[in-house]
Order: structure tokens, then C-alpha cells, then sequence
């Protein structure tokens, strides 16, 4: 056995997105860091659509952005096409979109990652956690080699005892042409934690030559580009983020110097065509060897992301489906058939794709197939993603069971930063659900689990007008910038973002236009800033856009926020990490087994787990009051939510 010399603070195991946003907040906080990762050539790859964003994702990637993540930029460096979603109605739902470069944006992260500071990539399968009296204390590789650390961040994706399914063919792997994790899942289960199965699937890639667009729809990018990232200067001034020059550029500065579109001077469009009856009833008469259909298939699937198999079954009433034909980059003919993920026989699939319309004459490049893999279901995990019955071991992204690139980067960065904060002896963070997406989506997770991937949505989010995507940056950045993951810089741009939107604000409000003030006249529905009678010519277009949505929907905001005041008031009553629900007789038992369970933080918390009335909420309330435990308040070094964490010593 092989101690690696170097000690860090914080390891990392897998480089998926949860990986790369984990390593570079840790690293970026001033830790040392160690990225461990199956194979090198594979940081960041996007195993399945290679597009970031989306209805929800885009609030996750922006979110990630304003904290200081790498996400936001990476897609605006790579994308070949940015849309922004949903513009017809109101603003809590716009959702920005991006088709990326499938390779340009992998190896920009492993650039990224290789060139950062405090953070060392290596190349091992990790296959144990190393761990003693509750602690952990690193990991070691199949290589036998041991690398020890304060804090351990487990982002192992679909690999963790990968199977792979096309038709009756299985093969081990975490996506096709890389090896599973078969040892990890085991390590993980000796610490006590209780793993299940899902499962998820991609379709087949087909080459553009063999398609006839003349029979689709064109779908053409939005302009200007809806960029992800709030700090677009550094995106235009390469010397900011230490960028290599540019081999060519061709966009004359009109898009930032370097990225793709940058390269291609405009965006790349998608087409949009459809299933036909004949590809219905090719899927019913080989339904049989769908391995989802036949039960070779244990793991739980994707509910907001149906195989085709699934649409024919469970929408038969549907002439046909809509199937969205997408590059997958500059520099290759693949197209990827988004809506058509399957794990039917190679065959079968041949024939399927050829009845879609404009894939007549379709080649496959690379089959559909779906992939099981197992996840630790999360209501073991602390709101902090550190696990339960570990202390200093957190777990992020699809390990506990959600999908998508953008829910696994959002749960990535914050058990980063967590980790990282751990390894600084310092409070760690929580976002509450009124602050951020990334809120909602972890308190879902470890308060009401999943037993099926889980997608974020608009609807899950209950303040979802405070959670806008466009101002991210206002409820995020001054967190980024106090822990030391986002720039100063940075920072104070934002800053000086929320000073011009409250004097324009209230410039408004003080300026009358004959008898009504200009802000009242701006509330108008069919006003916008650019009618208004007095106006500052000065103001950058986000300062606008902010002012407008500010004074349309005061009044809706002001709810909002009248119904976050009642939030704040319950999650400042915490719960002691030693209290014994069993001790409070009145509780039922349904009530009483899952508040043991789960151990939620807060009353708040204790709340939305599924189970807990109302009546036992209140019971509740009494005994911590008898107990005393009411008057704990919660530290003001916390951010988001109670500071009743359990002290690793505790553990």
C-alpha cells in the first residue's frame, strides 16, 4: 500500500459537474485539492444532451454562477446556440437555454481545472473511503494507493456499479466507453449507508449528412445572447480570466474572443421534426425487448424524461412526439436525438430512427442505451450534503439521486464549499429554500427524499418570483464574496448593480408625470422603461430590467415576502441534534418514526417531511418549549438557515 506523501484538505471523487464545481470551490476558498477521476480525458464531459439550462436548470446554472461556480462561464464560452425559455410569460418562469460544444466545453474544464490553483487532478478509481470512529479520513484507489485528507466529496454519477442496456446486451460502465466504480458502493454501504438503484438512458447520435433537414424546422438562437454568467467583462477580457489567445476570431468583438461563437461568427440552429404511426408501431411490436419492459431492467427511471417506449405506452392517445435535432459542436457531425432515448436493440433501433421524419435515411453513430446505477437516498445526508453517519463525508449530484448536469453542479458547489468551510473549522452553509433553487432542490432531497431521478422545476419552488434567474447575482453573490469564493472584483460589482436599481427605484417613485408618479406609470402592463417621460439614459440594461420587474410586481413580491417573514420565523427554531422524538408521547407514530428518521434541523424542516401534520408540528413545538430548546437561536455566521449543525466532535 502506496500513502500518497501529499495531505489535503479536501478530496473529491469524480469529475463529472457535481466533481468540477465541488474541487474548484474548495479550491478557490484557499484549500488544498485533490480531484480523483476514473480518466482524465473525461472532466466535465456532458455523457448526455450537451446543452446547459433549461426551464428551472437555467436558475440552477445561474445561481451556480453568482456563488462564483464555473458553469455559467464554461457554457458561455462553448455554446452554439442560447435561447432564452418561456419569454411569453412572466418572469419567474424565463429560463436560459444554451446547445454547447459537446468537447469544447469538457476540455475547457479540464483546462480550467488542470490550471487552477491549491487543486491537483489525478487519474485513479477510487474504491474505498478510508474512515475511522466515525470520521472520514480519505481514499484509496484500486491502485492501492492512499490519499488521506480533512474532507472527503463523493460525486460518483452513474458510475457506481454501472450496468449498461441495449436490448439484452449488458455491459458494466458509468456511460458507454468508460469503466464502472464496482468497489465504491460497497465501502459506502459498510459506513451504514443504504443505497438503491435507478436508472436513466440516452438516445443514439446520428451523422448529419444521413438527415434531411428540408423536412424539419429550423430553430434558430436568440440575439443578442442570453449569456449565463453575471460577470460578462470577464468573458470579453481574456487577460481577466488568464484565457490562451485566441487561435481565430472571426465575430470582429461581437461575441467574447475565443468561444465558439466567437469562432463560427453566429450561432448554430437546431430542427425540430416528429415520430410518425410507423414509429409507434415498431416500438409496440418489439416492446418485449425493451430491457424496461422485460424486468432486466431493477433501477427506477426518469419520470420528466420518458424513454420513447414510455411516450408510446403511456400516451397511445398521441399521433406523434416531437423529437428536437441538436449538433453536438463544431468540430463533428454527431447529432443528438433529444426525446428519443431508448434502450431498445441496436436493430431496432435502426429501423425506429428511420421512421422519424427527415431520418429516412438516418445512420446511427452511436446507439441509444440506458444505464442503472446505484444512489444513497439523501434523506441521509444533512442539509450541509455531509452524510449522517459520517463525519466529513459528503455526497453530491446524481449519488443522491437527482439528474441533470445542473441539479449535480448545484448540489457540487455547495458540498465544496461545505467541505471546504469544515476544513476551515468554520460554520457551514445552507441555503434557505426563499434564498435560492438550489435551496429548494437540497432541502427536497434530504427532507422529503426521492426514490426516482430528481428534476428541479419552477413549481417546486413556493417563492419562485423572489428566485428569479435574472437576479441571481443580488441573492447569491455577497454569500460567494464572504467566504471567499467569488472575487472582490466581482462582488463589488454587484453591489453597485443593487445601489443604481434602489436610487433608480426610488428616483421614480419621488418623480411625477402630471398627477401620478413615473413608478406608477411604469406599472403599467403595456409600459416599458425605454416610454417612460424621465428616464436615465445611464442605466445598463440589467439595471432596467430589474427596475421594471421591481415595480410591476410589487405587489406580488411584497407577498412573497411577507411569506418569507413567517418562513425565517420557524426555521430560527431549531431542533438540538440529541432530541429524542420518542420521548414526546402525543407525536403519532407515523409523525414520530419520521422525524427520527430524517432529524430535521428546524421546525420548519420537521414541516415539509411527508407524514408530519400540522397537529404534530404544534405538539412539537410545545415540548421543545418545555425543554428549553426554543431559545436557541441560530449563529448570525450562518447563512440561510439554522446553525444547530452537528460539531464534528459531536459525531
Amino acid at each position: 500500500m502506496f500513502v500518497y506523501p501529499k495531505r489535503y484538505d479536501v478530496i473529491v471523487v469524480g469529475a463529472g459537474h457535481a466533481g468540477v464545481e465541488a474541487a474548484l470551490a474548495s479550491a478557490r476558498m484557499g484549500r488544498q485539492t485533490l480531484l480523483l477521476t476514473i480518466n482524465a480525458d473525461s472532466i466535465g464531459q456532458m455523457s448526455c444532451n450537451p446543452a446547459i439550462g433549461g426551464l428551472a436548470k437555467g436558475h440552477l446554472a445561474r445561481e451556480i454562477d453568482a456563488l462564483g461556480g464555473e458553469m455559467g462561464k464554461a457554457t458561455d464560452m462553448t455554446g452554439i446556440q442560447f435561447r432564452m425559455l418561456n419569454k411569453k410569460n412572466g418572469p419567474a418562469v424565463w429560463a436560459p437555454r444554451a446547445q454547447c460544444d459537446k468537447k469544447a466545453y469538457q476540455f475547457r474544464l479540464k483546462w480550467v481545472c488542470e490550471s487552477e490553483p491549491n487543486l491537483d487532478v489525478k487519474q485513479g478509481q477510487s474504491s474505498k473511503i478510508l474512515h475511522k470512529d466515525g470520521f472520514a479520513l480519505g481514499v484509496e484507489t484500486t491502485l492501492e494507493v492512499q490519499y488521506l485528507g480533512t474532507c472527503v466529496v463523493v460525486t460518483t454519477g452513474t458510475f457506481l456499479r454501472g450496468l449498461m442496456h441495449i436490448g439484452t446486451n449488458q455491459q458494466t460502465g458509468g456511460r458507454s466507453g468508460d469503466a464502472a466504480a464496482m468497489s465504491l458502493s460497497g465501502s459506502l454501504q459498510e459506513l451504514g449507508l443504504e443505497l438503491g438503484r435507478l436508472k436513466t438512458g440516452t438516445p443514439p447520435r446520428l451523422l448529419r449528412r444521413s438527415i434531411d433537414f428540408s423536412k424539419t424546422e429550423a430553430q434558430s438562437g436568440d440575439e443578442p445572447v442570453s449569456y449565463f454568467t453575471f460577470w460578462k467583462e470577464d468573458l470579453f477580457h481574456m487577460e481577466q480570466m488568464h484565457v490562451p489567445t485566441p487561435v481565430v476570431s472571426l465575430s470582429g468583438g461581437k461575441y467574447p474572443p475565443g468561444s465558439i461563437l466567437d469562432r463560427v461568427n453566429g450561432q448554430l440552429p437546431c430542427h425540430i421534426t416528429f415520430t410518425t404511426s410507423k414509429t409507434a408501431e415498431i416500438i409496440r411490436k418489439n416492446l418485449h425487448k425493451s430491457p424496461m419492459y422485460s424486468g432486466q431492467i431493477e433501477g427506477i427511471g426518469p419520470r420528466y424524461c420518458p424513454s420513447i417506449e414510455d411516450k408510446i405506452v403511456k400516451f397511445a392517445d398521441k399521433e406523434r412526439h416531437q423529437i428536437f435535432l441538436e449538433p453536438e459542436g463544431i468540430g463533428t457531425d454527431e447529432f443528438y436525438m433529444n426525446g428519443c432515448s431508448t434502450s431498445l436493440p441496436f436493430d431496432v433501433q435502426v429501423d425506429l430512427v428511420r421512421t422519424i421524419i427527415g431520418c429516412e435515411n438516418a445512420e446511427i453513430l452511436r446507439p441509444a442505451y440506458a444505464v442503472e446505477y446505484d444512489f444513497a437516498y439523501p434523506t441521509q445526508l444533512y442539509p450541509t450534503l455531509e452524510t449522517k453517519v459520517c463525519a466529513n463525508l459528503f455526497l453530491a449530484g446524481q449519488i443522491n439521486g437527482t439528474s441533470g448536469y445542473e441539479e449535480a453542479g448545484a448540489q457540487g458547489i455547495m458540498a465544496g464549499i461545505n467541505a471546504a468551510l469544515r476544513a476551515r473549522n468554520e460554520q457551514l452553509i445552507v441555503l434557505g429554500r426563499h434564498q435560492a433553487y438550489i435551496g429548494v432542490l437540497i432541502d427536497d432531497l434530504v427532507t422529503k427524499g426521492t426514490t426516482e431521478p430528481y428534476r428541479m422545476f419552477t413549481s417546486r419552488a413556493e417563492y419562485r418570483l423572489l428566485l428569479r434567474q435574472d437576479n441571481a447575482d443580488l441573492r447569491l453573490s455577497q454569500i460567494g464574496l464572504e467566504i471567499g469564493l467569488l472575487s472582490k472584483r466581482n462582488g463589488d460589482l454587484v453591489i453597485a448593480k443593487q445601489i443604481a436599481i434602489e436610487t433608480e427605484i426610488s428616483r421614480l417613485q419621488k418623480t411625477f408625470h402630471l398627477q401620478d408618479s413615473v413608478a406608477k406609470i411604469l406599472s403599467r402592463p403595456e409600459i416599458k422603461y425605454k416610454d417612460l417621460p424621465t428616464r436615465n439614459e445611464g442605466l445598463s440594461d440589467e439595471v432596467i430590467q430589474q427596475v421594471e420587474i421591481a415595480i410591476k410586481y410589487s405587489g406580488y413580491i411584497d407577498r412573497q415576502e411577507i411569506e418569507v417573514g413567517r418562513l425565517k420565523s420557524l426555521e430560527s427554531k431549531c431542533i438540538p441534534t440529541s432530541f429524542d422524538f420518542s420521548t414526546v408521547p402525543s407525536l403519532r407514530l407515523e409523525a414520530r418514526q419520521k422525524l427520527a428518521k430524517i432529524r430535521p434541523k428546524t421546525i420548519a424542516q420537521a414541516g415539509r417531511i411527508s407524514g408530519v401534520s400540522p397537529a404534530d408540528i404544534s405538539i412539537l413545538l410545545i415540548w421543545l418549549k418545555r425543554s428549553g430548546s426554543n431559545n436557541l437561536k441560530p449563529d448570525e455566521s450562518t447563512i440561510g438557515g439554522c446553525s444547530c449543525e452537528t460539531a464534528p466532535d459531536e459525531k
